[in-house]
């Protein structure tokens, strides 16, 4: 799948089977993922870095929650980071989302969960 930058939303479907509408920043250029969520409070939905399979909050001003997405966008792995983290690269990633820390949880995002992408 191939996304330009831009907004979107991003559906959620729980492993319990809940679904979820949360509004979506698509970071597809080089640029966009490289800049991410630094520099910012808060993120109000989640940031989808795609191709991604890994990131960092080096400079990051906020806990993050992050999820890894595999091809057919099942959640791989969700992981919390705190700032000044190096995130380990999952090798079946081929999306990252990022959101404020406790979100996915919120959202009924864990490890299986399918999500689709709305632009």
């Amino acid at each position: 799948m191939r996304w330009r930058d831009g907004r979107g939303e991003l559906v959620v479907r729980g492993v319990s089977g809940a679904v979820v509408t949360v509004p979506l920043e698509i970071a597809a250029s080089y640029r966009a993922r490289t800049r991410g969520l630094l520099g910012r409070d808060a993120c109000e939905g989640a940031m989808l870095l795609s191709p991604a399979s890994g990131v960092h909050t080096f400079r990051m001003r906020m806990p993050i929650d992050v999820a890894y997405l595999d091809r057919r966008l099942t959640v791989v792995a969700v992981r919390t980071m705190a700032p000044g983290r190096l995130g380990l690269p999952r090798p079946r990633s081929r999306h990252v989302l990022e959101a404020a820390a406790g979100a996915m949880a919120g959202w009924g995002l864990e490890r299986g969960a399918r999500v689709e992408v709305r632009v």
